[in-house]
């Protein structure tokens, strides 16, 4: 008799435990199977608990595609605009122009299914870093976990679904990233080029005598959406104690570069942007501007260079500067 009155004992508390934060449905599923209960709540846990974390409002978060040609404005810095509220998490994006006309979360073969809810585009304003603007369209997107991929099927103008998986991550509070996100457009020419080196610096004066020849650089590359960067190793030539350098973009759509006030136009025609300018040392921050033709209209983005002169390698050629 007092076995079976603890054997009783014991069941009812499994099921008062097992009754813990799930729908009935899930009640009658545990006491099928016992073995899969942890596995769903977990489950439940990973995907909640995203919006858990986060208290209702408002935040800045990167959002990331599998498709170099389905991704953010570079406008936005590879980022959307993060809403929460009531425990659900909501997304807003600002694509890079008007070739996407609807959003379907989930596969593209449910969207074209009768009763399919299509997300429709808002009509969006980006600005650029030189304070130049342009009409795109955007998407609020229901984000159902942080940190996880998810599906999201797109249609572009030709009528075709294709299926994507996106992510979104590291959500900050708006007010935290208000300060970059106002920062003062550059306006003209002295504000552009004020934290670039000043003309007699552009020169290519080397801060430290270099023997003559032509060396293989390591570079650091900063600015921009993070999608085109400039490639390292470059190339620099040394000559008279001045010093040329040779980059490449990862990119063919740039077509002019401004280095202090000059001028500088690609030296190739295939492949990625290639250019020469020179530069007035090593390890020193060099404030440059690309002008990239990727979106709808040309746009110039700042960047910032430093050739690093513990990681060159002297390359066996003749040195020339023209």
């Amino acid at each position: 008799m007092k076995k079976n009155v603890a054997i009783a004992g014991m069941v009812l508390l499994a099921a008062l435990l097992g009754g813990c934060g799930n729908s009935n449905s899930s009640q009658e599923q545990n006491a099928e199977t016992p073995s899969e209960p942890e596995t769903e709540t977990a489950s439940e846990v990973s995907l909640s608990s995203g919006a858990a974390e986060l208290s209702d409002g408002t935040y800045t978060a990167e959002f990331k595609t599998d498709s170099g040609m389905f991704h953010v404005s570079e406008a936005c810095d590879g980022k959307g605009t993060l809403t929460v509220e009531n425990g659900k998490m909501t997304i807003h994006i600002s694509l890079a122009s008007k070739n996407i006309v609807n959003l379907y979360p989930g596969l593209a073969e449910d969207a074209v299914k009768e009763g399919a809810e299509l997300l429709t585009p808002t009509e969006d304003t980006v600005t650029y870093s030189d304070g130049m603007t342009d009409e795109v369209y955007g998407f609020d997107v229901p984000v159902p976990a942080l940190e996880t991929e998810f599906e999201l099927a797109l249609i572009g103008t030709k009528g075709k679904w294709y299926d994507h998986k996106v992510s979104v991550s590291n959500p900050v509070p708006a007010e935290g990233d208000a300060e970059s996100k106002n920062a003062a457009p550059l306006k003209d020419d002295a504000q552009r080029t004020s934290a670039a080196p000043s003309e007699d610096d552009i020169q290519g004066k080397v801060s430290e005598p270099l023997e003559d020849g032509i060396y293989s650089v390591e570079l650091t590359f900063e600015g921009g959406s993070g999608r085109a960067e400039i490639l390292s190793p470059a190339t620099v030539t040394v000559a008279d104690g001045k010093t040329l350098a040779t980059v490449e973009w990862n990119s063919p759509n740039y077509d002019y570069m401004l280095v202090g006030k000059e001028k500088y136009l690609p030296i190739n025609t295939e492949g990625g942007s290639v250019f020469e300018f020179p530069i007035p040392g090593l390890d020193e921050p060099i404030s440059v501007i690309g002008d990239t033709v990727a979106m709808s209209k040309p746009h110039e983005v700042e960047y910032t260079l430093t050739f690093h002169s513990e990681a060159m390698k002297k390359e066996e050629r003749n040195t020339e500067i023209r």
